[in-house]
Order: C-alpha cells, then structure tokens, then sequence
C-alpha cells in the first residue's frame, strides 16, 4: 500500500473569509483536517493574517495545533503581506524538509500558481483548498488536486452534527451527492476508455481516480450525484462502459469485452491481502 502523504498545510486566512460566506467565527478547521488525514499526517500547520482582524477564530485554530503568523498591513490600502510570508515559508519547508511530499495550500488566489508549478517542480503533490465561488480557475489547474470548502451557514462549526461535516471534508457539505441528479460526467467516460483501452491486466480504482484528479484537479463524483466513486463505476458498469470484478476483498475494474480475470495471488500476496484490506475508494 502507498506511504501515508507527509503534509504541510498552509493557510491564508484572510482570502478564505472575504466575500466567501464565512466568517472568522464560523471558520471550522475540523472537517478539512479530517479529509487530509485521510491521506496522511498533517505535521506542519500555519495560518497567515492580520489577526488583529481576526480575533475570533485564533482560539478555535490553536485547538487545532496551527501556528498563527501575524503579518500586520503593509500599505494604506489594508493589502498585507501574507502572501509573500506565506511563500517564502513554503518554500524554505521545500528545501529544508525533503521528508515533506504535499503541500497544501488554503486559498483561492491566482497569485499562488508559481509557489504551485516550483513545489511540484520539486516533486511535491500539491492540493489546493478554497471555496469554490471565490477560486481562480487558474489555480485549480496549478494543483494536483482541489479540495473545495462549503461556504456560510454549511462551513459553521454546528454542521457537524447534522451530519454534512462527516469523515470526508467540508467539501461533502458543498456538494449534497445523491440529491443531485446521477450523471456519469463526460470526463470520466473519457479517462476510463483510454485507460482500459492500454490496460494489460484489471485497474484499481484508486488508480482511475488519480488519473482522473490529473485532469481535473477539482474532480468530485458527489458533484454529480454520487455519495462515493464506487457508485461512479456502478453506473458506468450499468451503461456497459466497463466491467467491476472482485477478487478476495478488492474490486478491479475490467473492459467489457475480453475481460480476463486478475492473475492468480502468489503465497506472498495471499498473506499480504489477509493483513491488508483495501476498499473501494469512498472519495
């Protein structure tokens, strides 16, 4: 199984509560750290702002372990240099910690594509993470992957109990899965065709979801209507696009025609798969 990611997350405060719907005191951390832990250890938390601004979500971030930088204004229009801190920062992490592979970058400004194409010059995974209504496109196409927030009222800490804020990211919140109508996106068709097309055995799902999050880096199937990616690939093997098969407690996934069954697990993998279970990709 892959190694856990080695996160270090970066946060502009200030572009993810201006003219987003959420407020410093509705700010909640928790289900955007609960979808990163699903991918690994977030072992470096930094928040940039005027906290002067801000009083009101220090306390909730230092519950969270993050490291609040103060960066006071810089010219009269109130713009500060978060920004330039904030890079300079990630950058000098790049370079002095190389056990670090993904860097995540809380906000939706254009401004940090170069910070975006040098970490992954370096070989860095980069994932962005900002409300959807105030993200430059741009740099959603900068990252290799988009997490994006839910905005006002579903970001607030109090949508935890009613259920949106479950393991999975506030971007479940945003999202609404199966109450949107089911629709196999045209992206998908297309990724799924080229790969089973050049496959030499079965694909794991986790795979063609990689290789979708490459195209798109926002990719989310509950965008539309599905709660989970299984659930993709249930509908696509209902409109005879592939095949899912099961092996031992792994589904593959198989072209419909000429589909051949996974190769025979060696001894070494039979008690490889009794210590290990790999599920379908819920995200």
């Amino acid at each position: 199984m892959a190694e856990p990611l080695r996160i270090a997350l970066f946060i502009d405060f200030e572009n993810l509560v201006t003219n987003t719907g959420i407020t410093a005191s509705s700010f909640d951390l928790q289900p955007s750290l609960d979808r990163l832990l699903e991918k690994g250890k977030v072992i470096y938390r930094r928040a940039y702002c005027d906290w002067a601004r801000f009083r009101d979500a220090k306390a909730h971030l230092h519950e969270h372990g993050v490291d609040l930088i103060d960066v006071p204004p810089s010219t009269r229009s109130g713009k500060n240099g978060a920004d330039m801190r904030l890079v300079i920062d990630a950058l000098e992490l790049c370079y002095a910690r190389e056990h670090i592979n993904t860097f995540v970058i809380a906000s939706g400004d254009s401004d940090f594509c170069p910070l975006a194409y040098k970490l992954r010059e370096n070989d860095r995974q980069v994932i962005g993470l900002a409300v959807k209504q105030a993200t430059s496109p741009m740099f959603v196409k900068a990252c290799d992957e988009f997490i994006y927030l839910g905005s006002g009222r579903a970001h607030a800490p109090a949508a935890a109990k009613s259920g949106h804020s479950k393991r999975g990211g506030a971007a479940a919140s945003a999202s609404g899965g199966d109450s949107k109508k089911r629709e196999v996106p045209a992206i998908a068709r297309e990724v799924v065709q080229s790969l089973l097309s050049r496959a030499t055995g079965p694909l794991n799902p986790s795979f063609i979801k990689e290789a979708l999050v490459r195209k798109v880096p926002d990719f989310d199937e509950r965008e539309h209507g599905f709660s989970t990616f299984s659930r993709l690939l249930e509908a696509m093997e209902k409109e005879g696009l592939l095949k899912r098969m099961q092996q031992g407690r792994q589904w593959y996934v198989v072209p419909v025609d000429g589909a051949s069954p996974p190769a025979p697990l060696s001894a070494k993998d039979e008690e490889s798969d009794e210590e290990e279970v790999i599920p379908d990709p819920e995200d």
